[in-house]
């Protein structure tokens, strides 16, 4: 990564320091259930531009007029909800990074979701961790010329749009319990929306509201965070609330049929030097001999959940639904971030904002850092100079 970044931000570093940080980002909020890396990864400007165009070419095939028909088979019957709009709001791309052939670092796509991620917490981890280690203020975590202030107008105008804050609500099944809950709190400080739990919401006809002091408030927008998959078949949780699955008088941002369109399934339809080889594995016609090169991937799971890293033949075998696992090419991930004990593996999400009428904006970076097997914050929880960061480029 950008060297000179990093060998500054190494040698003044200290325990002490990542601690008050810590302190500082979860001050009057919640505690964050998460390992929040002690160094945010310093992206050079030639990653920074083979990221953008990696992510150029994922939107064009998305915007291509074939791709709802394309993705049709992605949504369950059991989980289409109807009124599905043009396109999704929220994009996320993550690429493993590696070396490509020349030996200079490149980026490989690894996952991509139609789905909202931290794009409170992002923006806030940035401000706070170029504050608490006093980085240079030539440094931004900002694409696109934005800055924060633009940056939450732009998130306001794709979350609130024309509706007034209490009129829109952040939801999921139980949003205060959740992992995420510190990325819903400053979504609210940010936006001024309700957080409500699947709980809280009532129907009433084909409208929703929710009590306000016993007042009964309509709700215009749902900013969607639920998860079908933490569903399952617990679909008695709909019962005294609401089914999102029927028709109703609500506009969801984003809609849920985004999640499965966008998703691992998307993977074998891309091509590219951006993209490793992918197949649905119901459309294998051999199984390879290197299956070691290979991982087996679940389309219908999240955070890396029943992914198998080291494929057997025998694994493929015994599953029985093919059409619901892809089988993709490894990503060798270059140890590119340097710690004072060696080399931490990288992984870049870009997220984008996809307002109504515009195109998409590619707006911050989230970054996940390891040592292990899997990128996930989830599966390094024992080591340090891991988990969740965010991207810094020069301006």
């Amino acid at each position: 990564m950008i060297n000179s970044y990093r060998v500054s931000f190494n040698e003044q570093f200290s325990k002490e320091q990542y601690n008050l940080f810590l302190k500082e980002l979860e001050k009057g909020f919640v505690e964050i259930p998460f390992r929040i890396a002690e160094t945010p990864v310093f992206i050079p400007t030639m990653l920074k531009d083979q990221l953008i165009a990696a992510g150029a070419e994922i939107i064009a095939i998305i915007k291509d007029p074939n791709f709802k028909s394309l993705t049709e088979k992605s949504i369950p019957m059991e989980w289409k909800v109807p009124n599905e709009s043009a396109h999704p709001h929220f994009l996320t791309f993550d690429f493993g990074i590696c070396k490509d052939q020349s030996g200079k670092l490149s980026p490989k796509l690894i996952e991509l979701q139609g789905f909202p991620s931290l794009y409170g917490f992002q923006s806030h981890l940035a401000k706070t961790i170029q504050q608490s280690f006093k980085l240079s203020s030539e440094l931004t975590p900002y694409f696109e010329g934005l800055n924060e202030q633009s940056y939450l107008d732009l998130l306001k105008e794709v979350i609130i749009g024309k509706h007034k804050p209490h009129e829109v609500a952040l939801m999921d099944i139980n949003a205060p319990q959740q992992k995420t809950a510190i990325d819903f709190l400053l979504t609210a400080k940010y936006l001024g929306l309700k957080i409500l739990s699947l709980s809280d919401l009532k129907k009433e006809g084909n409208h929703l509201y929710y009590l306000e002091d016993g007042k009964k408030v309509v709700l215009k927008r749902i900013y969607n965070r639920l998860i079908f998959d933490e569903i399952g078949d617990n679909t008695e949780v709909f019962r005294d609330n609401f089914d999102p699955r029927e028709a109703l008088d609500i506009e969801w941002i984003t809609h849920p049929n985004w999640f499965y369109r966008i998703s691992k399934y998307t993977m074998p339809f891309l091509k590219g030097d951006f993209v490793p080889t992918t197949h649905f594995l119901n459309d294998l016609k051999e199984i390879p001999e290197d299956l070691e090169n290979y991982v087996l991937k679940p389309l219908f799971s999240f955070a890396g959940l029943g992914v198998i890293i080291d494929v057997e033949k025998k694994d493929i075998e015994h599953i029985s639904d093919p059409e619901n696992w892809i089988l993709q090419k490894k990503v060798d991930y270059e140890p590119a971030v340097q710690a004072p004990d060696g080399g931490i593996k990288v992984e870049i999400r870009l997220m984008y904002l996809w307002p109504e009428e515009k195109e998409p904006v590619l707006c911050i970076s989230l970054v996940r850092l390891s040592r292990g097997k899997m990128i996930g914050v989830r599966y390094n929880n024992d080591f340090d100079w891991v988990g969740g960061t965010v991207g810094l480029m020069e301006k």
